[in-house]
């Protein structure tokens, strides 16, 4: 199973009040495990950096003046995600966002259920508590000491982390399906092992398993060994 673990980077809260995309991050699973995949990008928002959100990740108007276009960078990232789940914290944020943008650009739009929401999935699993994702880190133990200023990349990296302790730990939670392939376990399940398929064989050989019945028959009827076969 492929997942896309996204985060993005924009100038404001609203894309119908001109808000842009400046930066995408993603990172590629594969049956919850990394794949070393990532996709990177900054985008010229074609228009100024607001103070607020340049003091949140950074990017200002000089350093984006000769990044491409959204419209120039669009079929790339809609061909990296392809039908991928999208892992987002925040989903109804970044999802307005892209949606937006690749309306604009006259390109295929995400749909909505494409997307897990992570910040959902903490705040069932932890009703009460802070589900942001320094809290998560911290609950976790995920290390973010290079989180001085958001950034799509690391951020989507850090995500990635905290989703899977989420779905049940660094051993991700992986059932059988009927098919014989593997399928995710539901997000808010508890992860439990499952039984092998088939046992694994056994690595004594013939010949050593004969040295020692041979060893604990000489130790006579009232062995331990005997007792305990």
């Amino acid at each position: 199973m492929r997942e896309i673990v996204l985060d993005t980077e924009t100038t404001g809260f609203e894309p119908s009040e001109g808000d842009r995309i400046v930066e995408i991050g993603a990172v590629e699973l594969h049956n919850h495990m990394p794949t070393g995949r990532t996709y990177h990008q900054y985008i010229n928002p074609e228009r100024s950096m607001p103070q607020g959100a340049f003091e949140v990740h950074g990017l200002g108007d000089e350093f984006l003046r000769d990044k491409p276009k959204f419209k120039d960078i669009g079929r790339a990232f809609l061909d990296f995600v392809g039908d991928a789940k999208l892992v987002i914290h925040n989903a109804a944020f970044d999802m307005k966002f892209l949606n937006a943008e690749l309306g604009w650009a006259n390109f295929p739009l995400l749909p909505n259920d494409q997307a897990l929401d992570t910040l959902a999935i903490a705040r069932k699993r932890f009703p009460g508590s802070p589900a942001s994702l320094d809290a998560l880190c911290r609950r976790f133990g995920v290390d973010n000491s290079a989180r001085e200023k958001h950034g799509a990349l690391l951020d989507s990296e850090i995500l990635a982390e905290v989703y899977l302790e989420l779905i049940g730990g660094r051993q991700p939670g992986m059932d059988l399906s009927e098919s014989g392939g593997t399928t995710s376990m539901a997000s808010n399940d508890v992860w439990r092992p499952m039984p092998r398929p088939e046992p694994l064989a056994p690595k004594i050989t013939e010949e050593e398993r004969a040295a020692h019945q041979a060893f604990v028959d000489k130790m006579g009827d009232a062995a331990l060994w005997k007792s305990a076969t």
